[in-house]
């Protein structure tokens, strides 16, 4: 038995169905609502041979059909295209990170905000590590006689500042010579590159020795805390909307994996440096994620130093983001006897895919906005 072009394109009609309504799908749903030209019993058929290749499952004796893991990747692998967001979201992501210097924390957290906001789901940002980020210069701005703010900017314009001693005699000029010499040895290096040179550096400027003390430590801090990276959520009870976890103790599982963030933090790291990846499922590794999927994607603050962002939510969900919010945004809503978007073919026989803006794309799109912005 053979996955044919008749097979898929019920396939696609109960999976379809399926994200909109949470409710398993019948022979006789996609007989009236979707213009194949089949008998409910020709479809029923079709469908049993489904549930044999794996692709369906049956909840209840009684009950119609629902799409499996393995339903979902057939239709990430062979129907999700790359797409864009809206011109007016894209503005609304740029418009939360503009070319100033920020903090990193505040630049991770917005992220999260920002595409939480945007798919309605919870949203997972990794920072990218201390040790990857590079420093663009290093300002020290003078607070009291004896203190001062040190500013660091790293490549890619992330800001970290704390107060530091630097003596009684440290005047605004002193400090700014400081400060432009420090720059001068230390742009371009690591962090754990900068410590080792400011010990070098500390030999040629004694009179300065409290001042570049103070910086030493400063990002002796800053590289041992920045060494693993860390994981920023974004609506975490978006969760709670979708029907599937009306139930308490599924609801408590998926929370329990959010509040703990270490299985999730070590698989966004197994994301590499790839550009878009979606795990459906038992994919994840994770038992408490079998019904959910993870969509994510890398960010770049520079050519050296990349996070990971994504989305979770419930395999219909997630693997096709935002349907209702597409809707909304007057995109191509969905219609049961109208053919979207994408292309695919099945032998010689070619069908268009129900909907051309999949909610899996946005989150993509979504997604490589706000690492841009980062």
């Amino acid at each position: 038995m053979t996955m044919d072009a008749r097979k898929f394109r019920i396939l696609q009609a109960i999976i379809d169905d399926y994200i909109l309504t949470a409710i398993p799908v019948g022979s006789r749903t996609i007989s009236k609502k979707y213009e194949m030209g089949l008998s409910s019993a020709t479809i029923r058929n079709e469908m049993s041979d489904l549930e044999e290749l794996g692709y369906l499952d049956q909840p209840h004796v009684s009950a119609g059909r629902i799409p499996s893991a393995k339903a979902y990747r057939l239709y990430v692998d062979q129907l999700l295209q790359n797409g864009s967001i809206r011109t007016g979201d894209a503005a609304d992501v740029r418009a939360y990170f503009t070319n100033r210097a920020q903090q990193m924390e505040d630049v991770i957290s917005r992220a999260a905000q920002v595409l939480s906001g945007l798919t309605h789901y919870t949203s997972l940002v990794m920072s990218p590590k201390g040790a990857e980020l590079r420093i663009r210069t290093l300002q020290l701005v003078p607070v009291s006689s004896q203190s001062a703010l040190l500013v660091i900017v790293t490549d890619g314009g992330i800001m970290r500042d704390s107060v530091i001693r630097v003596g009684s005699e440290m005047d605004s000029d002193a400090l700014y010579a400081v400060s432009r010499t420090l720059t001068e040895r230390l742009s371009g290096h690591t962090l754990s590159e900068a410590l080792t040179l400011i010990k070098e550096t500390e030999r040629d400027m004694q009179a300065e020795r409290q001042v570049l003390s103070g910086v030493a430590e400063f990002l002796d801090a800053v590289d041992s805390e920045g060494g693993k990276a860390k994981l920023t959520l974004g609506g975490a009870s978006n969760i709670l909307n979708f029907p599937e976890y009306s139930d308490v103790e599924k609801a408590r599982c998926f929370l329990s994996v959010l509040e703990t963030k270490d299985k999730l933090l070590k698989l966004m790291e197994n994301h590499g440096e790839m550009a878009f990846t979606v795990r459906i499922g038992p994919e994840t590794g994770i038992p408490e994620l079998e019904d959910c999927s993870l969509v994510t994607a890398t960010y770049r603050l520079s050519d050296n130093t990349h996070g990971t962002i994504g989305v979770i939510g419930p395999h219909a969900h997630a693997v096709w983001t935002g349907a209702q919010r597409a809707q909304r945004h007057g995109q191509a809503a969905h219609r049961p006897a109208q053919a979207g978007q994408g292309v695919k073919q099945y032998g010689k026989e070619e069908k268009k895919a129900k909907r051309g803006h999949h909610a899996g794309r946005y989150a993509k799109a979504a997604g490589q906005r706000s690492g841009r912005g980062c």
